[in-house]
């Protein structure tokens, strides 16, 4: 493999079912792949280089765009269930039958309802600002307006991802800053039609199916569950409830932090999570 970054990894697609599927595939060319799963709205250019890079040194990472999300093909699934069953088809694509698995915010509960439904594929999962199905919902007024405009801003996204301090603010700009390093064969924004399936697919996720986090049993995988302090759009005691019921899960909460506080606190995180993958 031609060793690539985070910014100059080219964007490859695989085919199945008619569909295709946006990835980039960049890191060392041993170990367990890594796949990243994104948040609401997100594609590949909505992650951080100093994790990706950074994680990429002893595995290879594989940016994903889900179906129907910003360079990938089709319509976007209106249940997370669905959209995991692309991740299951995109692995078997491209030839991956042992992954690990890291989901932020949507991506992490696409990311349990992968494990759940392809418990051979995963290998050690990672669940950054998440929660269960049926948990606990967030209630801040802010959220919907700065999680559905148009073009999201730097102030949306210090409202939503980072605590009100001026610590956390700074670290905010620092990793908007970082975010936008890419400059070329960008993802296209994410569509209409991906912003409407996905906050379906939230409001399903939100619906208990029988016994309340019965599901999170099923995850004997080693699971790092990781949150911010104040995490205002999945509140964070969704962290502690998932670390109680995933029996061979372990919960970091990171101070004066909210629901991207792995990108606030990139080197810490960083540290746990090889620490993690590698144990």
């Amino acid at each position: 493999m031609t060793r690539h970054s985070h910014i100059d990894a080219p964007t490859q697609f695989a085919e199945a079912n008619g569909l295709r599927y946006a990835f980039r595939r960049f890191g060392s060319d041993s170990g367990v792949p890594l796949i990243f799963l994104q948040h609401f709205r997100g594609g590949m250019d909505h992650w951080d280089p100093l994790l990706t890079d950074g994680l990429g040194r002893d595995r290879p990472v594989i940016l994903f765009d889900n179906a129907g999300v910003a360079a990938s093909g089709g319509e976007t699934p209106d249940t997370m269930e669905a959209m995991a069953e692309h991740v299951a088809i995109f692995a078997e694509t491209v030839g991956l039958s042992k992954v690990d698995v890291f989901g932020f915010s949507v991506g992490g509960f696409v990311a349990q309802a992968l494990t759940i439904a392809h418990p051979r594929l995963v290998r050690r999962l990672m669940l950054a600002g998440t929660g269960p199905r049926g948990g606990v919902p967030g209630t801040d007024a802010r959220v919907g307006p700065a999680a559905t405009r148009a073009v999201p801003t730097l102030e949306d996204i210090l409202v939503l991802f980072f605590s009100p301090s001026a610590a956390s603010r700074a670290a905010g700009r620092q990793f908007w800053e970082r975010r936008h390093q890419r400059r070329v064969d960008v993802d296209p924004p994410t569509s209409e039609q991906t912003m409407a399936a996905q906050l379906h697919a939230l409001s399903d996720w939100g619906v208990p199916k029988g016994e309340l986090y019965a599901d999170l049993r099923k995850l004997t995988q080693p699971t790092l569950v990781v949150n911010g302090n104040d995490d205002i759009m999945v509140p964070t005691i969704n962290s502690y409830h998932m670390a109680q019921a995933i029996p061979n899960a372990e919960l970091i909460v990171y101070p004066d932090s909210g629901h991207g506080s792995q990108f606030q606190y990139p080197e810490r995180f960083l540290a746990h999570a090889q620490a993690f993958l590698d144990s």
